[in-house]
């Protein structure tokens, strides 16, 4: 449906109405942002693996430097 048509079906006054009650919505998390990525991604099929967070490959980083050190 396009805006036009959601205009003409609803009326200006509904629109506007749910655009203010829209714009009151708090920011989503990166968590719900995160999962709901994964779930856009693929509709209706398998959801992708999430995405490793800046922690935890800055963690990773640091592992792999660890552990070639101790080979050292």
């Amino acid at each position: 449906m396009t805006r036009e048509e959601r205009l003409a079906i609803l009326g200006p006054a509904a629109v506007a109405a749910i655009h203010a009650r829209v714009a009151e919505a708090p920011e989503p998390s990166d968590e719900v942002v995160e999962r709901l990525r994964r779930i856009m991604t693929n509709p209706g099929g398998q959801v992708p693996e999430p995405r490793p967070t800046a922690a935890q490959k800055r963690r990773a980083a640091l592992d792999k430097l660890c552990a070639e050190a101790e080979e050292e």
